[in-house]
Protein backbone atom coordinates (compact mmCIF):
# COMPACT_ATOMS: atom_id res chain seq x y z
CA UNK A 1 0.00 0.00 0.00
CA UNK A 2 0.94 3.66 -0.28
CA UNK A 3 1.67 5.48 3.01
CA UNK A 4 3.23 8.67 4.40
CA UNK A 5 6.22 7.63 6.51
CA UNK A 6 8.04 9.83 9.00
CA UNK A 7 11.80 9.20 8.93
CA UNK A 8 13.18 12.35 10.55
CA UNK A 9 12.74 16.11 10.74
CA UNK A 10 11.88 17.45 7.28
CA UNK A 11 11.92 13.88 5.98
CA UNK A 12 8.46 12.47 5.30
CA UNK A 13 8.17 10.14 2.34
CA UNK A 14 5.11 8.88 0.50
CA UNK A 15 6.10 5.38 -0.52
CA UNK A 16 5.11 1.73 -0.56
CA UNK A 17 4.67 0.05 2.83
CA UNK A 18 3.43 -3.45 3.77
CA UNK A 19 -0.32 -3.83 4.22
CA UNK A 20 -1.29 -4.24 7.90
CA UNK A 21 -2.53 -7.58 9.21
CA UNK A 22 -5.15 -7.72 11.99
CA UNK A 23 -4.53 -9.19 15.40
CA UNK A 24 -7.40 -11.06 17.08
CA UNK A 25 -9.03 -7.85 18.37
CA UNK A 26 -8.14 -5.51 15.51
CA UNK A 27 -9.88 -4.23 12.41
CA UNK A 28 -8.29 -3.19 9.14
CA UNK A 29 -9.70 0.06 7.78
CA UNK A 30 -9.53 1.31 4.23
CA UNK A 31 -8.93 4.98 5.00
CA UNK A 32 -11.39 7.41 3.44
CA UNK A 33 -10.07 10.69 4.89
CA UNK A 34 -7.28 11.66 7.26
CA UNK A 35 -6.82 15.18 8.58
CA UNK A 36 -3.45 16.88 8.93
CA UNK A 37 -2.96 18.08 12.50
CA UNK A 38 -0.74 20.84 13.83
CA UNK A 39 1.10 18.09 15.70
CA UNK A 40 2.00 16.50 12.36
CA UNK A 41 3.38 19.83 11.20
CA UNK A 42 5.42 20.21 14.40
CA UNK A 43 6.90 16.73 13.94
CA UNK A 44 7.74 17.59 10.32
CA UNK A 45 9.29 20.97 11.07
CA UNK A 46 10.76 20.51 14.57
CA UNK A 47 10.56 16.81 15.45
CA UNK A 48 10.99 14.18 16.48
CA UNK A 49 8.93 15.23 19.50
CA UNK A 50 6.56 12.34 20.21
CA UNK A 51 7.62 9.97 17.43
CA UNK A 52 10.06 7.27 18.65
CA UNK A 53 13.22 7.23 16.55
CA UNK A 54 15.90 5.64 18.77
CA UNK A 55 13.91 2.72 20.21
CA UNK A 56 10.47 1.20 19.62
CA UNK A 57 7.56 2.53 21.64
CA UNK A 58 7.10 0.07 24.52
CA UNK A 59 3.35 -0.20 24.00
CA UNK A 60 3.25 -0.49 20.19
CA UNK A 61 6.69 -1.86 19.38
CA UNK A 62 6.91 0.68 16.56
CA UNK A 63 9.56 3.28 15.77
CA UNK A 64 10.39 5.46 12.76
CA UNK A 65 9.90 5.07 9.87
CA UNK A 66 6.32 5.40 11.11
CA UNK A 67 3.05 6.01 9.29
CA UNK A 68 1.64 9.41 10.31
CA UNK A 69 -2.01 10.43 10.73
CA UNK A 70 -4.29 10.40 13.77
CA UNK A 71 -7.47 12.08 12.50
CA UNK A 72 -9.08 9.54 10.23
CA UNK A 73 -12.09 7.48 9.28
CA UNK A 74 -12.27 4.32 7.23
CA UNK A 75 -14.32 1.36 6.10
CA UNK A 76 -13.73 -2.07 7.61
CA UNK A 77 -12.21 -4.46 5.08
CA UNK A 78 -11.01 -7.17 7.47
CA UNK A 79 -11.65 -8.12 11.11
CA UNK A 80 -9.65 -10.08 13.67
CA UNK A 81 -10.68 -13.54 14.82
CA UNK A 82 -12.28 -12.28 18.05
CA UNK A 83 -14.04 -9.21 16.61
CA UNK A 84 -17.85 -9.47 16.75
CA UNK A 85 -18.84 -5.85 17.32
CA UNK A 86 -18.19 -4.67 13.76
CA UNK A 87 -18.24 -6.23 10.32
CA UNK A 88 -16.80 -5.66 6.88
CA UNK A 89 -18.39 -2.57 5.33
CA UNK A 90 -18.91 -0.65 8.59
CA UNK A 91 -17.46 2.85 8.72
CA UNK A 92 -15.44 3.47 11.87
CA UNK A 93 -13.67 6.45 13.43
CA UNK A 94 -10.82 5.42 15.75
CA UNK A 95 -10.16 7.38 18.92
CA UNK A 96 -6.43 6.59 18.29
CA UNK A 97 -5.30 6.66 21.95
CA UNK A 98 -3.56 3.50 23.12
CA UNK A 99 -3.12 2.70 26.81
CA UNK A 100 -1.95 -0.20 28.95
CA UNK A 101 -5.22 -0.86 30.81
CA UNK A 102 -3.34 -1.95 33.93
CA UNK A 103 -1.84 1.15 35.54
CA UNK A 104 -3.36 3.28 38.30
CA UNK A 105 -4.73 5.79 35.79
CA UNK A 106 -6.26 3.27 33.40
CA UNK A 107 -8.05 1.53 36.27
CA UNK A 108 -9.61 4.89 37.18
CA UNK A 109 -10.68 5.37 33.53
CA UNK A 110 -8.25 8.28 33.20
CA UNK A 111 -6.66 6.78 30.11
CA UNK A 112 -5.15 10.09 28.95
CA UNK A 113 -2.91 9.86 32.02
CA UNK A 114 -1.69 6.32 31.28
CA UNK A 115 2.01 5.99 32.05
CA UNK A 116 2.51 4.26 28.69
CA UNK A 117 0.03 6.26 26.63
CA UNK A 118 0.62 6.10 22.90
CA UNK A 119 -1.33 7.08 19.79
CA UNK A 120 -1.79 5.83 16.27
CA UNK A 121 0.01 8.15 13.89
CA UNK A 122 2.53 9.30 16.51
CA UNK A 123 3.79 6.18 18.26
CA UNK A 124 2.02 3.53 16.20
CA UNK A 125 1.24 3.35 12.49
CA UNK A 126 -1.60 5.73 11.64
CA UNK A 127 -4.08 6.76 8.99
CA UNK A 128 -2.05 8.61 6.36
CA UNK A 129 -2.06 5.40 4.39
CA UNK A 130 -4.43 3.44 2.23
CA UNK A 131 -5.03 0.98 5.08
CA UNK A 132 -4.64 1.13 8.85
CA UNK A 133 -4.89 -1.40 11.68
CA UNK A 134 -6.86 -0.22 14.72
CA UNK A 135 -7.81 -1.97 17.96
CA UNK A 136 -11.56 -2.56 17.90
CA UNK A 137 -11.93 -1.13 21.43
CA UNK A 138 -10.99 2.37 20.26
CA UNK A 139 -13.39 2.49 17.30
CA UNK A 140 -16.75 4.25 17.14
CA UNK A 141 -19.24 3.36 14.40
CA UNK A 142 -20.07 6.28 12.13
CA UNK A 143 -23.83 6.78 11.62
CA UNK A 144 -25.04 6.39 8.04
CA UNK A 145 -26.15 10.02 7.83
CA UNK A 146 -22.69 11.37 8.67
CA UNK A 147 -20.45 12.19 5.71
CA UNK A 148 -17.01 10.63 5.85
CA UNK A 149 -15.17 13.94 5.36
CA UNK A 150 -17.10 15.41 8.28
CA UNK A 151 -16.45 12.33 10.41
CA UNK A 152 -12.72 12.83 9.90
CA UNK A 153 -13.00 15.84 12.22
CA UNK A 154 -14.24 13.70 15.11
CA UNK A 155 -10.76 13.59 16.66
CA UNK A 156 -10.14 17.36 16.86
CA UNK A 157 -13.77 17.85 17.88
CA UNK A 158 -13.24 15.37 20.72
CA UNK A 159 -10.34 17.55 21.92
CA UNK A 160 -12.72 20.53 22.01
CA UNK A 161 -15.43 18.48 23.73
CA UNK A 162 -13.01 17.48 26.48
CA UNK A 163 -11.84 21.08 26.97
CA UNK A 164 -15.43 22.31 27.39
CA UNK A 165 -16.21 19.37 29.66
CA UNK A 166 -13.15 20.05 31.80
CA UNK A 167 -14.17 23.70 32.05
CA UNK A 168 -17.59 22.63 33.37
CA UNK A 169 -19.40 25.08 31.12
CA UNK A 170 -22.92 25.55 32.46
CA UNK A 171 -26.18 27.04 31.25
CA UNK A 172 -25.83 30.82 31.12
CA UNK A 173 -22.02 30.97 31.34
CA UNK A 174 -19.98 33.55 29.46
CA UNK A 175 -17.08 31.82 27.71
CA UNK A 176 -14.01 33.35 26.10
CA UNK A 177 -11.80 31.40 23.72
CA UNK A 178 -8.28 32.50 22.84
CA UNK A 179 -7.33 31.25 19.38
CA UNK A 180 -9.38 30.84 16.23
CA UNK A 181 -7.75 27.71 14.84
CA UNK A 182 -9.61 24.44 14.32
CA UNK A 183 -9.75 23.57 18.03
CA UNK A 184 -10.82 27.06 19.05
CA UNK A 185 -13.59 27.24 16.46
CA UNK A 186 -14.84 23.78 17.40
CA UNK A 187 -14.74 24.65 21.13
CA UNK A 188 -16.79 27.76 20.32
CA UNK A 189 -19.57 25.59 18.92
CA UNK A 190 -19.37 22.96 21.66
CA UNK A 191 -19.58 25.65 24.37
CA UNK A 192 -22.72 27.09 22.78
CA UNK A 193 -24.34 23.65 22.74
CA UNK A 194 -23.27 23.11 26.35
CA UNK A 195 -25.44 26.07 27.33
CA UNK A 196 -23.12 29.09 27.24
CA UNK A 197 -25.11 32.33 27.03
CA UNK A 198 -22.34 34.01 25.04
CA UNK A 199 -19.01 32.90 23.58
CA UNK A 200 -16.36 35.44 22.60
CA UNK A 201 -13.38 34.58 20.42
CA UNK A 202 -10.03 36.37 20.74
CA UNK A 203 -8.16 36.14 17.46
CA UNK A 204 -5.96 38.66 15.57
CA UNK A 205 -6.84 37.47 12.07
CA UNK A 206 -9.94 39.04 10.45
CA UNK A 207 -10.77 35.93 8.38
CA UNK A 208 -11.01 33.77 11.48
CA UNK A 209 -12.89 36.42 13.45
CA UNK A 210 -15.46 36.63 10.66
CA UNK A 211 -15.75 32.84 10.59
CA UNK A 212 -16.27 32.78 14.37
CA UNK A 213 -19.21 35.17 14.05
CA UNK A 214 -20.71 32.97 11.35
CA UNK A 215 -20.38 29.99 13.71
CA UNK A 216 -22.30 31.75 16.47
CA UNK A 217 -19.80 33.79 18.47
CA UNK A 218 -21.38 36.70 20.37
CA UNK A 219 -18.31 38.75 19.51
CA UNK A 220 -14.87 38.40 17.93
CA UNK A 221 -12.11 40.42 19.54
CA UNK A 222 -8.94 41.67 17.87
CA UNK A 223 -6.32 41.61 20.66
CA UNK A 224 -4.28 44.25 18.84
CA UNK A 225 -6.97 46.87 19.37
CA UNK A 226 -6.78 47.87 23.02
CA UNK A 227 -5.80 44.48 24.45
CA UNK A 228 -7.84 41.31 24.75
CA UNK A 229 -8.22 41.44 28.53
CA UNK A 230 -9.36 45.06 28.52
CA UNK A 231 -11.93 44.40 25.78
CA UNK A 232 -13.31 41.32 27.53
CA UNK A 233 -13.56 43.21 30.80
CA UNK A 234 -15.42 46.03 29.08
CA UNK A 235 -17.93 43.53 27.70
CA UNK A 236 -18.37 41.30 30.75
CA UNK A 237 -17.57 43.75 33.59
CA UNK A 238 -16.18 40.92 35.77
CA UNK A 239 -14.46 38.64 33.26
CA UNK A 240 -15.51 35.39 31.62
CA UNK A 241 -16.86 32.46 33.64
CA UNK A 242 -14.75 30.06 31.60
CA UNK A 243 -11.75 30.83 29.40
CA UNK A 244 -10.35 28.26 26.97
CA UNK A 245 -6.78 28.91 25.86
CA UNK A 246 -6.35 27.22 22.47
CA UNK A 247 -3.27 28.94 21.04
CA UNK A 248 -0.43 27.37 23.02
CA UNK A 249 1.40 30.70 22.74
CA UNK A 250 3.27 31.31 26.03
CA UNK A 251 2.50 35.03 26.14
CA UNK A 252 -1.23 34.39 25.71
CA UNK A 253 -1.61 32.10 28.74
CA UNK A 254 -1.28 34.93 31.33
CA UNK A 255 -3.85 36.95 29.37
CA UNK A 256 -6.30 34.05 29.47
CA UNK A 257 -5.89 33.78 33.24
CA UNK A 258 -6.32 37.53 33.69
CA UNK A 259 -9.48 37.56 31.55
CA UNK A 260 -11.18 35.02 33.83
CA UNK A 261 -13.53 36.26 36.55
CA UNK A 262 -12.91 35.61 40.22
CA UNK A 263 -13.57 31.94 41.02
CA UNK A 264 -13.71 31.27 37.29
CA UNK A 265 -12.03 28.50 35.34
CA UNK A 266 -9.21 28.58 32.78
CA UNK A 267 -8.76 25.54 30.54
CA UNK A 268 -5.37 25.18 28.86
CA UNK A 269 -5.78 23.03 25.76
CA UNK A 270 -3.25 24.63 23.40
CA UNK A 271 0.11 22.84 23.43
CA UNK A 272 2.71 25.34 24.69
CA UNK A 273 5.63 26.18 22.45
CA UNK A 274 7.75 27.35 25.39
CA UNK A 275 7.68 28.35 29.08
CA UNK A 276 5.28 30.93 30.45
CA UNK A 277 4.88 32.80 33.72
CA UNK A 278 2.09 34.52 35.61
CA UNK A 279 1.39 36.01 39.00
CA UNK A 280 0.42 33.14 41.31
CA UNK A 281 -0.77 35.63 43.94
CA UNK A 282 -3.50 36.86 41.61
CA UNK A 283 -4.70 33.28 41.15
CA UNK A 284 -4.69 32.50 44.85
CA UNK A 285 -6.45 35.68 45.94
CA UNK A 286 -9.18 35.32 43.30
CA UNK A 287 -9.56 31.52 43.67
CA UNK A 288 -9.34 30.89 39.95
CA UNK A 289 -8.97 27.33 38.70
CA UNK A 290 -6.32 26.51 36.10
CA UNK A 291 -7.17 23.24 34.35
CA UNK A 292 -5.17 21.24 31.85
CA UNK A 293 -7.01 19.37 29.11
CA UNK A 294 -5.25 16.66 27.10
CA UNK A 295 -6.64 14.74 24.15
CA UNK A 296 -9.89 12.80 24.76
CA UNK A 297 -11.43 9.66 26.26
CA UNK A 298 -12.96 7.24 23.75
CA UNK A 299 -16.34 6.57 25.40
CA UNK A 300 -16.85 10.10 26.70
CA UNK A 301 -15.42 12.83 24.49
CA UNK A 302 -14.89 10.90 21.24
CA UNK A 303 -18.28 9.22 21.34
CA UNK A 304 -19.93 12.60 21.99
CA UNK A 305 -17.99 14.18 19.10
CA UNK A 306 -19.25 11.58 16.61
CA UNK A 307 -22.83 12.02 17.80
CA UNK A 308 -22.65 15.83 17.62
CA UNK A 309 -21.35 15.63 14.07
CA UNK A 310 -24.03 13.10 13.11
CA UNK A 311 -26.95 15.21 14.27
CA UNK A 312 -25.64 18.37 12.63
CA UNK A 313 -24.95 20.38 15.76
CA UNK A 314 -21.39 21.14 14.69
CA UNK A 315 -20.56 22.96 11.45
CA UNK A 316 -17.34 21.61 9.96
CA UNK A 317 -17.63 22.34 6.23
CA UNK A 318 -16.39 25.88 6.86
CA UNK A 319 -13.31 24.48 8.60
CA UNK A 320 -12.26 22.16 5.76
CA UNK A 321 -9.85 24.15 3.62
CA UNK A 322 -8.95 21.46 1.09
CA UNK A 323 -9.15 17.77 0.21
CA UNK A 324 -5.94 16.43 -1.31
CA UNK A 325 -4.35 13.15 -2.39
CA UNK A 326 -1.61 11.41 -0.45
CA UNK A 327 0.93 12.36 -3.13
CA UNK A 328 0.18 16.03 -2.40
CA UNK A 329 0.76 15.68 1.36
CA UNK A 330 3.98 17.71 1.41
CA UNK A 331 3.40 20.53 -1.13
CA UNK A 332 -0.33 21.09 -0.70
CA UNK A 333 -0.60 19.86 2.88
CA UNK A 334 2.28 20.29 5.32
CA UNK A 335 4.08 23.07 3.46
CA UNK A 336 0.86 24.99 2.97
CA UNK A 337 -0.06 24.66 6.64
CA UNK A 338 3.44 25.75 7.55
CA UNK A 339 2.94 29.06 5.78
CA UNK A 340 0.62 30.09 8.61
CA UNK A 341 -2.15 31.33 6.35
CA UNK A 342 -5.24 32.20 8.39
CA UNK A 343 -7.61 30.92 5.71
CA UNK A 344 -6.10 27.41 5.91
CA UNK A 345 -7.59 25.42 8.76
CA UNK A 346 -8.16 21.69 8.22
CA UNK A 347 -6.71 19.91 5.20
CA UNK A 348 -8.03 16.41 4.59
CA UNK A 349 -6.03 13.74 2.78
CA UNK A 350 -7.72 11.04 0.69
CA UNK A 351 -5.21 8.14 0.69
CA UNK A 352 -7.22 6.01 -1.72
CA UNK A 353 -8.04 8.75 -4.22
Amino acid sequence: MKAALYYARNDIRVEEFPNPKPGPEDVILKVDYCGICGTDLEEYRHGPILIPVDAPNPLTGVMAPLVLGHEFIGEVVEVGSRVTKYKVGDRLAPDVLLYCGECYWCKRHQVTMCDQMAALGLSGHGGLAQYCKAPVAMCIKVPDALRSDHAALAEPLAVAVRAVRKGRVQLGDVVAIFGGGTIGLLALQVARHAGAAAVYLVEPDPFRRKLALQLGAAGAIDPREGGAVEQLMAITCIGADVVIEATGVPTVVPQAIEATRKSGRVVLVGLPTGPSSFNFLSVVTTEKEIIGSLSHVYDEDFWAAVRMLADGRIEVDALISDRITLDDLIPRGLERLGQGRADVLKILVMPNA
